[in-house]
């Protein structure tokens, strides 16, 4: 037990991850009401430092399927399990009617350091079970200023074919746009930089900016920013604990994507297990 969090339970579509003092950092829905053509799937929103700045958007206007902070794949045999609509080159982007969505199955553990559960991977269309997900979340405050969450999966494919991972850019030859895996919709102001060039998008390697880093391979990613009415200084650090990948950052938005794969799609034989294991930090600078 994590003596300086604590759990709220609501009992029914949400658990919120608190500071003793009553403070929050995190609310996990892992029952969402979400439409379904935004793929409906488990997200955490909001996402707080240990101050109370926000950190998170939820339905954004440009993008209401970007869903704070949550894990999904863009493209899985067809079928879309991140939201909005889906890219062909014959026609770009188009609602398909081929969305998925990630059901909650069951807890494997709830506490304050840890939340642990499974999840199924079904066609939306046809209730049809592609992956079933064992997934935990993982807290720590490390320092006065500083909290850490650990997100980690393993995801079985339980059909009988090989299943294809992937993302429009491996997919579909749309370039730059390898958005797929642990995805992280920021709150507006982050990174609005007002000719400041310490704040931004820096990554492992000397990397600044989002030219240089949006498609570069690196094992840690950070955004530094400014709040509003506070005018606090936060930092999020996105590290991928298995190595180098190739990230998708789009500065504007703002928003981060953690892809597991980039330039090919994922073969995903049948009882074949995809794993991920990324850190994110979370500062009051």
């Amino acid at each position: 037990m994590n003596p300086a969090l604590i759990l709220v339970d609501d009992g029914d579509c949400a658990v919120e991850i608190r500071r003793a003092g009553g403070g929050l950092l995190l609310r996990y829905v892992y029952r969402p009401d979400t439409a379904p053509d935004e793929s409906p799937r488990p997200y955490a929103h909001p996402v707080n430092t240990l101050a109370g700045e926000l950190l998170t958007n939820f339905r954004p206007n440009d993008h209401r399927w970007h869903h704070g902070l949550n894990f999904t794949i863009n493209c899985l045999s067809g079928h879309n399990f991140w939201g909005g609509g889906t890219y062909q080159k014959a026609d770009g982007y188009q609602m398909r009617g081929d969305h998925g969505g990630q059901h909650h199955t069951a807890w494997t553990e709830k506490s304050a350091s840890r939340l642990a559960h499974t999840l199924d991977w079904r066609v939306g269309a046809t209730g049809e079970l592609l992956l079933q997900e064992e997934r935990a979340l993982a807290f720590a405050v490390v320092s006065p200023q500083v909290w850490t969450l650990r997100w980690t999966a393993t995801l079985k494919n339980v059909t009988g074919r090989t299943l294809q991972l992937g993302q429009y850019h491996s997919h579909a030859g749309l370039a730059g746009s390898h958005y797929t895996g642990l995805q992280f919709r920021g709150a507006r102001e982050l990174l609005d930089d007002h000719l400041d060039d310490t704040i931004g998008i820096f990554a492992e390697g000397g990397l600044v900016g989002e030219k240089a880093v949006h498609g570069a391979a690196a094992s840690w990613m950070e955004w530094r920013g400014q709040k509003d009415t506070s005018l606090r200084r936060v930092a999020i650090r996105f590290t991928n604990n298995s190595g180098p990948l190739h990230w998708f950052v789009r500065r504007n938005n703002p928003l981060a994507a953690l892809p597991f794969q980039y330039e090919h799609d994922l073969p995903l034989a049948p009882g074949a297990t995809l794993a991920v294991d990324h850190t994110l930090a979370f500062t009051d600078a």
